[in-house]
C-alpha cells in the first residue's frame, strides 16, 4: 500500500464508516464504500487500547504489507477502512494475513466487482 492509496481526510474517513457496508470477525472490522474512481483507498485504525505507539505502528506495517500482497481480494471502485480489534495482539503475521484474507473471501459478496 502506497501513501497515495491512504484515506487522508478525517471527513472522508468518518463518511466511509457512517455510510459504508460493514463486515467483521473476531479481529477486524472492514467498512467499504463505493466511489467513482477505479483506484482503491485504504484507512487503518488501530486504537490506543491495542498497545503503545510501537505496537500500533508494528500492526499497521503488517496490515499495509498484507494489503499490498493481497490487493486482488479488494474490489475496485471502493474506499476501505480497516479497524483492528484488541484480539489481534495475539496473532503473528501469517495468522493476521489468514484472518484478514478469510474475512474478505467469505464476505466478498458485499463488495462486488
Amino acid at each position: 500500500m502506497k501513501k497515495k492509496d491512504v484515506v487522508k481526510s478525517n471527513l472522508l474517513f468518518n463518511e466511509i464508516i457512517a455510510k459504508g457496508e460493514k463486515i467483521s470477525n473476531k479481529y477486524f472490522i472492514i467498512y467499504g464504500l463505493r466511489k467513482e474512481f477505479i483506484k482503491n483507498n485504504y484507512g487503518l485504525a488501530v486504537g490506543k487500547k491495542i498497545g503503545n505507539a510501537v505496537t500500533r505502528n508494528k500492526i499497521k506495517r503488517k496490515l499495509r504489507n498484507i494489503i499490498t500482497n493481497n490487493y486482488s481480494l479488494f474490489s475496485n471502485y471502493h474506499n476501505y477502512i480497516i479497524i483492528v480489534k484488541k484480539e489481534v495482539i495475539n496473532l503473528n503475521y501469517h495468522d493476521m494475513e489468514n484472518e484478514l484474507t478469510n474475512l474478505l473471501k467469505s464476505k466478498g459478496e458485499i463488495y462486488e466487482k
